[in-house]
């Protein structure tokens, strides 16, 4: 039997293709997708090809740098929040850092003003990945921290 990771019900996690490092997520089984806080998401011409361009956090947040990021690959969906209220979001794939390891996939762009993590992992990327421990936190973090300390 394959030994699963424990998640806690919140981490930080590092965006190496955004240069952020230790950015707040919360872990949410009840969610299908991954979201990002951003501030600014829009659908630019460049050289012929639509691409989206796009400002990760706001300028309250302390790891927010303002810099623009361009996207080929993307996508629009429609998405129903908790409350049954639907909207339509793009989706980027975007690669995160836990435990160590590397994963990919899909974030949905989303004001997440006034919510405490900017981040929301979704069970897209926890199915078969990790097990969710509800009592811990920074379970990722910590070790990560060990790995590097020696």
């Amino acid at each position: 039997m394959v030994s699963l990771p424990i998640i806690g019900r919140k981490d930080k996690a590092d965006f190496p293709s955004l240069d952020i490092k230790s950015l707040d997520v919360k872990i949410d089984s009840g969610a299908y997708s991954c979201s990002i806080h951003c501030d600014h998401v829009e659908v630019v011409e460049s050289e012929g090809k639509s691409m989206l361009e796009v400002v990760f956090l706001d300028k309250d947040h302390p790891k927010y740098t303002g810099k623009k990021h361009y996207f080929e690959q993307f996508k629009r969906k429609k998405v129903k929040s908790s409350t049954g209220y639907q909207q339509e979001r793009y989706f980027v794939p975007l690669a995160l850092s836990l435990f160590g390891q590397v994963f990919v996939t899909d974030f949905s762009l989303t004001s997440r003003n006034g919510l405490r993590n900017p981040v929301l992992l979704g069970r897209k990327l926890l199915n078969k990945q990790f097990l969710i421990d509800s009592s811990k936190t920074n379970l990722s973090h910590k070790s990560t921290k060990l790995k590097f300390k020696k």
